[in-house]
């Protein structure tokens, strides 16, 4: 009897995976084709009726992009809080991430340095370098150079070797020109 209902147990989950794999494709083709209505409404769907796969967190992060896309920065922000408490633990990190980038975008500087401190330091070390350079930026937005250099160089030391984070930290302590009085 145990082996019998663990294998309509699995059944189960394999039968709801793949209706939810089935909706995700849906979702995918109608952003291609630009039916924005209607992947507004699969991607709810997923998100309801799906909440605990993958498929509903990347729906998500696929209608806050196209959210974004739209120039609807408010409703991609709620989307995000909303996925960053229902999707799986591993996109929890990057829909945070997104909606830094968002209030960075929205010129909220200290919400996003707020969202960080809440944040990032439960983050794995795969996600923390990402934290600090989005934490990097937003001081330089708030004309705050020293801290803006030790996050990046933060960053770097945690492992992220991005050209752009170099040339963002390169930019911070090039030297200043001082024009000659003649």
């Amino acid at each position: 009897m145990v082996i019998v209902g663990w294998n309509l147990w699995q059944n189960y989950q394999k039968d709801e995976a793949l209706q939810a794999s089935a909706l995700y494709q849906q979702l995918v083709e109608a952003i291609n084709e630009q039916k924005f209505a209607s992947a507004e409404k699969i991607s709810e769907r997923l998100r309801k009726n799906y909440a605990g796969t993958a498929y509903a967190g990347y729906a998500a992060l696929l209608q806050a992009k196209v959210q974004v896309q739209q120039d609807d920065l408010q409703d991609a922000r709620e989307t995000l809080q909303q996925a960053a408490a229902q999707v799986p633990e591993e996109l929890v990190h990057v829909a945070n991430l997104r909606q830094i980038q968002l209030l960075l975008a929205a010129g909220e500087y200290e919400q996003g340095l707020q969202l960080i401190a809440e944040k990032a330091p439960g983050s794995s070390e795969n996600f923390a370098p990402l934290y600090e350079e989005l934490k990097g930026d937003l001081y330089v937005a708030l004309g705050r150079p020293g801290e803006a250099r030790t996050a990046y160089q933060q960053a770097l030391r945690s492992g992220l070797a991005m050209p752009l984070l170099q040339f963002k930290l390169d930019d911070l302590t090039a030297p200043e020109i001082v024009e000659s009085s003649e």
